[in-house]
């Protein structure tokens, strides 16, 4: 509408709808200015350095090695091997050239492939170069279409199944350890620092010695099977340092394919597992008891096949004995393994100090060896106790143990009356050699201590070199020219739905110190669970402990009683293994073991990829080649 003056008093009603175009119009303008110039900016940015906080740092896991330096965990670069299958010609020929790669059924294969509901499909992961590059040559053939290989950085255990409860394992994205020494000692090598900034983590170096290691293994595999037995748990440490030589647990597990293991092949029985010792411990109780001055050699007990007397409540205890051995000694308790002997040698001493006694050995404690999840075992306290718990005790029942307790326990009788704790963990050992941290010998990190008197100790071993003879319950673990101070034992199980002692299932076990004058190994085997008639201690723990002993006293250089010795200052100078030089060209690794290769394999310019094991036997590139940052040097052992 128009005033007099011919002038709108009102703005025309399409006004407002141009307005509001206009505003959209100069806000859409505003928007496309700000993303031209943001694009702008991130194109003409220099290149990101990797030096920024996105960007996720190289961090380089520290290896595991045993004593001598031999690799049982390192880090190295792998591949997984994946399928997008668009690109499938023909399924059952990829099936098949994969399947002997892979070492995964044809028919596996196929139907992983086919009953995928996506197309992109991880058939095998974590595999060594020496797959991928056989994948990658049928590839640059024209074969294997569809097939695709994913390079990470994985952990590797060179030794597969040896010592791998006492190593342990690292998740999927290798970063964290989820068991064993990996997880027990994840802060040395992977430290917080090297995660956070990159870098390596330190070496960590066991007690553990493969060659022992892997002759306790394939003994006690063999028991195991022959036995139809559920497991194996075999031991062998140096009294005089608590270094533990070997710890076999089987069944075991290769940690390179943690999938294919269960939670019982995964357990290190012997640190986490605890159960009654059976006669074994009489050479615990009895020389407790001697200590104590409440036995002596001369005392004299009369079995007549049971133990028995009245207790104070006027109930009849009884105990039952393997036979009836008339007036027997500690020195024929042992010999003959006398339940109702030891029962009333028992008698003889009041129940708190003989508890107090036996906690002395480190029964009812963590050894701290440094194997994680470490049980502390059962030994109640005395207001626990029943009319028949002290003589029941005395010969290994209503005790719980573990493996670990026993060998460390076993050392105060080889080292005349000084407890020496086990230990695991030799050194720790940063990425330039320098050793950080050394668990010191006799004791790692507990401390040794006296708890016998030297004769009690020395009285102790002499009647179990009594126990070989042909009057005692060892005698097939005798060696003709090797003194060994022995023990065995047969213990019953609780059977989990009577909790009542089972009449079927045992343990067998045997002990041995050797040699037996001045001891410098102690082997310890118990077998759980065998199947069949043949379940004592005497009859199928001996003779693999005779075994173990007739090949680790050679290999560990222990004087056989019959053999000449050679005198010798007590020290001998062994040269010290030269690494490779590198510089810039690629050196001639050949012949190079991978103990030699590790301080290459640690540096942090270099990229080396090893498969196999032994010695190097090929290479790439050739010696001679230009080395740049690029470059990748891959080694192959045999």
């Amino acid at each position: 509408m128009k005033n007099k003056n011919d002038t709108w008093v009102n703005p025309p009603p399409e006004v407002p709808h141009k307005r509001r175009f206009i505003i959209f119009l100069a806000i859409f303008a505003f928007l496309s200015v700000a993303v031209l110039i943001r694009y702008a900016v991130l194109m003409l940015r220099p290149a990101d350095t990797g030096n920024t906080s996105s960007t996720k740092p190289f961090v380089e896991r520290g290896p595991i090695l045993d004593r001598n330096g031999r690799i049982l965990a390192l880090q190295t670069r792998l591949g997984n091997i994946t399928v997008w299958r668009p690109d499938i010609i023909d399924r059952d020929i990829l099936s098949r050239d994969l399947a002997p790669i892979l070492q995964i059924p044809a028919e596996t294969i196929d139907a992983r492939i086919e009953s995928s509901s996506a197309d992109f499909i991880y058939l095998k992961k974590q595999v060594e170069q020496s797959t991928v590059r056989e994948i990658e040559n049928l590839k640059a053939e024209g074969r294997l279409r569809g097939v695709g290989v994913e390079a990470i950085v994985g952990r590797i255990y060179p030794e597969k199944r040896l010592a791998s409860q006492i190593i342990g394992f690292v998740g999927n994205e290798n970063n964290n350890g989820l068991a064993g020494i990996e997880y027990a000692l994840e802060s040395e090598l992977s430290p917080a620092s090297v995660k956070a900034k990159g870098g390596s983590g330190n070496q960590v170096f066991l007690t553990i010695d493969s060659n022992v290691q892997h002759i306790l293994e394939e003994i006690g595999e063999r028991i195991r099977r022959e036995s139809r037995a559920e497991a194996v748990m075999f031991m062998a440490m140096d009294p005089r340092t608590g270094d533990i030589l070997g710890s076999a647990s089987l069944p075991n597990f290769d940690p390179n394919d943690i999938n294919s293991s269960d939670d019982i092949s995964r357990m290190d029985r012997p640190a986490i597992w605890a159960y009654e010792p059976g006669s074994v411990f009489k050479v615990f109780s009895m020389s407790a008891l001697m200590e104590s001055g409440a036995v002596s050699s001369g005392s004299v007990f009369v079995c007549d096949g049971h133990y028995e007397r009245i207790s104070n409540r006027g109930e009849r205890v009884v105990i039952n004995c393997l036979g009836a051995h008339g007036r027997v000694t500690i020195r024929d308790i042992i010999i003959k393994s006398c339940n109702a002997g030891a029962a009333y040698a028992a008698d003889r001493l009041g129940a708190d100090a003989f508890n107090e006694l036996l906690q002395n050995y480190g029964f009812g404690a963590r050894t701290g060896a440094g194997n994680p999840g470490e049980t502390v075992g059962y030994l109640s306290p005395t207001s626990r106790w029943s009319e028949r718990s002290k003589p029941t005790i005395a010969m290994g029942q209503e005790i719980a143990v573990s493996a670990l307790q026993m060998v460390q326990a076993a050392s105060a009788i080889a080292n005349d009356g000084v407890l020496v704790p086990p230990r695991i963990v030799s050194r720790i050992v940063s990425p330039k050699g320098e050793t950080i941290r050394s668990y010191e010998a006799a004791g790692g990190q507990g401390q040794s201590r006296r708890i016998l008197k030297a004769e009690t100790a020395r009285a102790m071993r002499a009647y179990m070199v009594d126990v070989t003879s042909d009057i005692g319950t060892g005698w097939r673990a005798n060696i003709r020219d090797l003194s060994l101070a022995v023990k065995t034992g047969t213990a019953q199980l609780i059977d989990p739905k009577t909790n009542a002692y089972s009449p079927t299932d045992f343990i067998a076990s045997c002990i041995a110190l050797l040699p037996a004058e001045s001891p410098s190994l102690i082997l310890y085997l118990a077998i759980v669970k065998p199947k069949g008639d043949s379940y004592l201690g005497g009859r199928i723990a001996a003779p693999p402990i005779r075994e173990a002993a007739e090949a680790l006293v050679d290999y560990l250089g222990i004087p056989r009683g019959r053999n000449p010795q050679i005198s010798h200052p007590g020290s001998v100078s062994l040269p010290l293994p030269i690494s490779p030089v590198v510089d810039a060209v690629v050196p001639n690794l050949e012949g190079y073991s991978k103990r030699e290769l590790l301080p290459l394999l640690l540096r942090e310019d270099l990229h080396i990829e090893i498969s196999g094991d032994g010695w190097v036997r090929r290479q790439a590139p050739p010696p001679g080649s230009p080395l740049n940052s690029d470059t990748v040097i891959i080694l192959e052992l045999e």
